[in-house]
């Protein structure tokens, strides 16, 4: 088994996931991300931690879902266009997607086995104090 939870461990793993690459959604292309890694991943504006969230294949949920698909596909952009307090100028999917665009940029690290993806994308939930977290189902 493999022993990642210790705290030293999730502070390692902290530490690694923020010094890793940043990837803006201005410059994402599918081809910037491997086809098929699996991984966890946090979406950040200049200020803070907005999602994090874990997938199978992390070009296919960054590029085509949270960029350039629906609502219903992309969480996020629901969130930012419910949150009339914090982002009142967001009212449609399209502003959503010129917000991520303009203001928004990625980082993630790659997890092979889903029940890591799972304990990390929590980790790094509360470590990052993520402002949008889904709701349970």
């Amino acid at each position: 088994m493999d022993l990642i939870y210790t705290f030293e461990n999730g502070q390692k793993i902290i530490k690694d996931f923020l010094s890793g690459n940043k990837y803006y959604f201005s410059a994402l292309k599918p081809s910037i991300i491997p086809d098929k890694l699996p991984g966890v991943y946090a979406i950040f504006n200049s200020s803070e931690a907005l999602y994090v969230g874990r997938t199978k294949n992390l070009r296919r949920r960054l590029y085509t879902n949270h960029l350039m698909g629906p609502p219903t596909n992309a969480r996020l952009k629901k969130y930012l266009i419910e949150d009339e307090e914090f982002f009142p100028n967001i009212l449609t999917p399209r502003d959503a997607k010129d917000y991520l665009r303009e203001h928004c940029y990625i980082q993630f690290i790659p997890i092979d086995t889903v029940i890591r993806r799972g304990r990390i994308e929590g980790l790094l939930s509360f470590a990052l104090n993520v402002k949008y977290m889904y709701e349970e189902h």
